[in-house]
């Protein structure tokens, strides 16, 4: 065999060995993760309040922001936070209110913005309103069950915890656009989350659920700190470990709904994610694609010639690949309310679209965020905001 097919070959190879080795570790990472014990919750837990930063009236809303109000916890307050009394979301905080009256539900409606992060801003805004010391703050389109608030706060009654974060699990509307996007979350960003989790890293959070202490937000600063930042729960992170407590990683999965109208919204809001990792991990996002099971299998397999001595081999190495990320595909969706064989078909399409954005977020670093295109700058600063 010429020297330049055997180098061929032997790269074939080497991928194929990648591919089945992540496909295999990322399923492992999931399994150890579902079948881990729960933690035990303590008694005698401190009051609570949540923050739900709101803009506009996402399918699911009101649902999902009543899951939060039927919580199994001995005292809590709600503050819902718009930017304008015209937002839709109002009148859903607003019917909460009235259907709880029992509860303390604040609706802070201010559109003062305090840097270019909206969230965060809607969040600094709402804080003022917070009659408790223990903060849990929650993305608006996730859904969770009567024990949540009782699982997040439970390790921060050890002082060595200075922030609490969950994984969650994508649950997609109808469209196929909405389960493409899903997918994306659930087989590919949170099992590689868990893996990092399954080697040590406790670096991760997500604004899905941050739950941490007043005197903790205060000692770094307050809100303000991230006010300008894109991946302001991962900026959150970075400077509670600098305080030298940790992050802890609940067992806790919480809901989130996720909507796509068509192929545009979907490209946006993952180029958005993308472009955050990249601009988090600039090293080691360009290996990114080391993680795209499907396509670095093919890719490997075409490689290496038809009766070459490692044909064999290259393909018991993507018949495990291939099972592997079935297996992943298929491992989230046991017990759920939807066809667990449904969206078979997608798993191509879903890993071939993942390598074409990967692609696209090197071109620029402009994304749109609720409507709002950004420049982000290297240190994951949000810049040169202008209407889209």
């Amino acid at each position: 065999m010429p020297l330049a097919h055997s180098l061929m070959a032997l790269i074939g190879f080497a991928s194929l060995c990648v591919a089945a080795t992540y496909a295999i570790l990322a399923l492992v990472a999931q399994v150890t993760w579902q079948t881990q014990k729960v933690a035990k919750t303590f008694v005698h837990l401190p009051p609570v309040t949540i923050l739900k930063p709101l803009c506009g009236a996402e399918p699911g809303l009101y649902e999902h922001l009543r899951s939060f109000c039927r919580q199994d916890y001995p005292e809590f307050q709600i503050v819902f936070g718009v930017r304008d009394q015209a937002d839709p979301a109002f009148s859903v905080a607003e019917r909460l209110q009235a259907e709880f009256p029992s509860l303390p539900i604040d609706i802070v409606v201010n559109p003062q913005q305090h840097g270019s992060n909206y969230k965060t801003s809607n969040l600094i805004n709402m804080l003022a309103r917070a009659r408790h010391d223990v903060l849990a703050m929650a993305d608006s389109d996730v859904f969770v069950g009567p024990d949540y608030l009782r699982t997040v706060t439970a390790p921060l009654m050890d002082h060595g915890v200075g922030l609490v974060t969950c994984i969650y699990r994508d649950m997609p509307t109808r469209r196929m656009w909405s389960r493409l996007g899903a997918m994306y979350i659930n087989e590919w960003y949170v099992p590689s989350v868990l893996l990092a989790w399954l080697f040590g890293h406790q670096g991760y959070a997500s604004g899905q659920t941050l739950c941490l202490r007043r005197d903790t937000l205060q000692a770094i600063g307050g809100l303000r700190a991230i006010s300008n930042h894109l991946a302001e729960d991962y900026r959150l992170g970075e400077l509670i470990r600098g305080l030298g407590q940790r992050i802890v990683l609940s067992q806790y999965v919480v809901k989130g709904q996720h909507h796509e109208q068509d192929l545009d919204s979907l490209t946006r809001h993952e180029l958005r994610w993308m472009r955050t990792l990249r601009t988090l991990r600039p090293r080691s996002f360009r290996m990114i694609f080391l993680t795209f099971t499907l396509p670095l299998a093919l890719f490997g397999l075409v490689l290496i010639p038809a009766g070459s001595s490692l044909s064999t081999a290259g393909w018991t190495l993507c018949g495990i690949a291939i099972a592997a990320r079935l297996v992943l595909h298929l491992l989230h969706r046991v017990g759920g309310d939807r066809p667990l064989l449904c969206d078979l078909w997608l798993l191509p399409v879903r890993d071939l679209l993942m390598c074409w954005v990967w692609c696209r977020s090197f071109m620029n670093s402009h994304i749109t965020w609720r409507g709002v295109q950004f420049e982000v700058g290297a240190d994951g600063i949000l810049r040169n905001e202008k209407k889209a």
